[in-house]
Formats: C-alpha cells, sequence, structure tokens
C-alpha cells in the first residue's frame, strides 16, 4: 500500500501524537485532588456497573449500586456466576474506557448509536438501582456528560472531553487493582482467589494488563489512522 506523502506531512505533530499527549494529561490528571473526582466517578461507575452486567448475564440480578464522594463504590447483586462478576469489574471499566476514546472519533452515526445506547444504560441504572441521594446526584452527572455528546456533537473541545475521560477510567482501570495488596484480603482479588486457588496477585497482574493492553491498542489504533 502506498501513502500520499502530501497528506502525511500535512497531518500536524499534535495530531499525530494526540493521544499519547491525551494519556499523558490523564496520567497527571488523576493524581490532583478534587479535579481528579469527577473523573473518578466514571471508573467506579463502569467498574460497578460491570458487575452488574455480569450478574444480568449469568443469569442473576442488580441489587443496588452506590456511588461515594470519594470515587468509591459498591455493587450489590444476586445470584449469577461469582466468578464473572468478581473479574469483570476492573475488566469493564477498561472495555467501557475504550469505547468512550473511540468513540470522540467515530463516524457521526455510530457515535450516535453508542452515546444514545450508553445513556440508556445510565438512565436505567439511576431509575432501578440507584437507593440514595448521593449516587443519584453522581449518575444524573455522567448521564448529563454522556448525553452532551448527542445534542453538541459539533463542538470541537467534546472529543478531547470524552478521551480525556476515556483514559482516566483506562488509567485508573491499570491503578486501581493495586489497591488490593492491602494485606486485608477482601475486595475483587481475594474473591477471585477463594474462587480458583490462582493467588490475588495473578488477577491484579491480568487486570493491569488488560488495562495497558487497552491503551496500548487505542494509541496504537490512532497513529495507524493518522498514515
Amino acid at each position: 500500500m502506498t501513502h500520499d506523502k502530501s497528506s502525511i506531512s500535512n497531518v500536524s505533530f499534535f495530531q499525530r501524537y494526540q493521544l499519547v499527549f491525551v494519556f499523558l494529561i490523564a496520567f497527571f490528571v488523576v493524581e490532583i485532588p478534587f479535579i481528579s473526582i469527577p473523573l473518578k466517578w466514571f471508573e467506579s461507575y463502569f467498574h460497578e456497573l460491570s458487575h452488574g452486567l455480569a450478574a444480568l448475564i449469568t443469569g442473576g440480578s442488580i441489587v443496588s449500586i452506590q456511588l461515594n464522594i470519594d470515587g468509591s463504590g459498591l455493587c450489590t447483586t444476586q445470584g449469577g456466576s461469582r466468578l464473572l462478576i468478581s473479574f469483570m469489574g476492573y475488566a469493564g471499566a477498561s472495555l467501557f474506557g475504550y469505547g468512550l476514546v473511540r468513540v470522540s472519533t467515530m463516524h457521526q452515526t455510530v457515535t450516535k448509536v453508542f452515546i444514545g445506547a450508553l445513556s440508556f444504560v445510565i438512565a436505567t441504572s439511576l431509575v432501578l438501582w440507584a437507593k440514595d441521594i448521593l449516587t443519584i446526584g453522581i449518575i444524573l452527572f455522567l448521564l448529563m456528560f454522556v448525553t452532551l455528546k448527542l445534542f453538541y456533537f459539533k463542538k470541537a473541545y467534546l472529543p478531547f472531553l470524552f478521551q480525556l475521560t476515556g483514559a482516566t477510567v483506562v488509567l485508573n482501570s491499570i491503578k486501581s487493582p493495586l489497591y488490593l495488596f492491602d494485606g486485608r484480603s477482601l475486595g475483587d482479588g481475594a474473591t477471585l482467589a477463594q474462587l480458583t486457588f490462582m493467588p490475588e496477585f495473578v488477577w491484579v497482574v491480568i487486570w493491569c494488563a488488560l488495562g495497558m493492553m487497552t491503551a496500548y491498542l487505542l494509541i496504537k489504533s490512532h497513529l495507524s489512522r493518522q498514515y
């Protein structure tokens, strides 16, 4: 395959490596107190939602989703596969982060379908599973942010905001599993260790690897579109 050299040269250095810069910005933003909290809400929501969806897919049900102001959360489920439910929290967050980044550059029609479907899922979780005022407020904030893409998709700043949000979700899905090394044998890693007899350390490595692979695939895909 041959490339048009003139078209390649017209792509600026920033445009070519834009997503790399976005991930670098996200890396520092997630460490800034207060500013990082709304971005952590996305990762926490997608983490808990992934638990819930795994329960639904495997024949269980969602009792409630709870989100806290500090970015932590809890999804209470009944039935379903404990193994898949426990595994999908961090893995699902990586997938949702991937989707948020990719939707920023998708064709307009595909973008509207994706955002419409995501908005429906968020609205459903708000109506059915948000039981306390704080969780309702946080999910409302997330829903309003996502629907901005539907009504203001032509705004130049929205792709960057979605890329930044998706990048922080991916980075948090890499960083968050490391907190399981607290010596308390609590959380998804401990549950999986009990179910599979594989050490918690192995599951943390798998989740971190999935997050890093997600970031790599996003950046690789972006760079390939510049040539």
